[in-house]
């Protein structure tokens, strides 16, 4: 049985890894697995995102694509949610990106394929958020629908792949230019539905101290040092009115936070 076990193990790094070279040598119809392996990971990095392959090229996206499963073989069940971490091989291998506002591009693909397959969850309602007592707003926590995204973007890259949608595969379509631009982009889920709008940085900071789980009292503190403390709860409310319309919260309740009595 340990016999057996070392030679599964030797079969599986020749496989996923490339190593275990004797085995190749002596099998060498295990090339054909290993290049199967690689293959089909390419592939579903071209299912996982739609529109990077296109505006990349098939050439410079395959070279990406297999530098990324030589380094990040697949740890998930689902080759769903193979390429988690392209983004950040992106960031890392330049050399592989022809322009550093694919990163964006595939940030972006990546959270709007996780908002469409996020957990259900149902919206928060204005009336049952009303009904809380007044007390209980200052350690109030808000919690946001598992769909939500809130992306911190360098280009703006929503023009590009708003130009790529509804283009058959081997079109070539005229694309935009991306320009440099620092922006929050806001990605959930409405229904069935994928929804996206830039927010501004006031928005921004205080959805990105909601889903940190950071209190009422700490969201009009972050609106203060923004707006000033005149303005820092009408901001507040504007943005949960906002939220709420949006339907992006799922749950309100008081938190355990030091200095309020909950």
């Amino acid at each position: 049985m340990n016999a057996l076990h070392e030679q599964q193990q030797a079969l599986q790094r020749a496989i996923v890894e490339g190593g275990a070279a004797d085995l190749l040598v002596r099998a060498p119809l295990l090339r054909i697995y290993r290049h199967a392996y690689v293959e089909r990971l390419v592939g579903a990095l071209r299912d996982n995102f739609g529109c990077l392959p296109q505006v990349m090229g098939d050439e410079a996206f395959a070279a990406l694509a297999r530098a990324y499963v030589a380094t990040h073989p697949s740890r998930w069940r689902s080759i769903r949610w193979f390429g988690d971490g392209l983004a950040a091989f992106m960031t890392a291998r330049a050399d592989l990106v022809p322009h550093p506002a694919l990163v964006d591009l595939a940030r972006m693909e990546w959270a709007l394929r996780g908002a469409f397959d996020a957990a259900d969850a149902s919206a928060l309602s204005p009336q049952v958020l009303a009904s809380l007592p007044a007390d209980d707003w200052p350690a109030l926590v808000f919690t946001v629908l598992p769909s939500v995204h809130l992306l911190a973007l360098h280009w703006a890259v929503e023009p590009l792949w708003r130009a790529m949608q509804g283009v058959a595969e081997g079109e070539e379509p005229e694309l935009p230019e991306p320009q440099a631009h620092a922006h929050a982009l806001l990605v959930w889920r409405a229904g069935l539905d994928n929804r996206w709008r830039s927010i501004d940085a006031t928005n921004a900071a205080l959805l990105r101290a909601v889903i940190e789980g950071r209190c009422f009292a700490e969201l009009c503190t972050i609106a203060a040092e923004r707006v000033g403390n005149d303005s820092a709860a009408a901001t507040v409310v504007v943005a949960l009115q906002g939220w709420l319309a949006d339907g992006l919260l799922s749950d309100a309740r008081p938190g355990l936070h030091p200095g309020y009595d909950v």
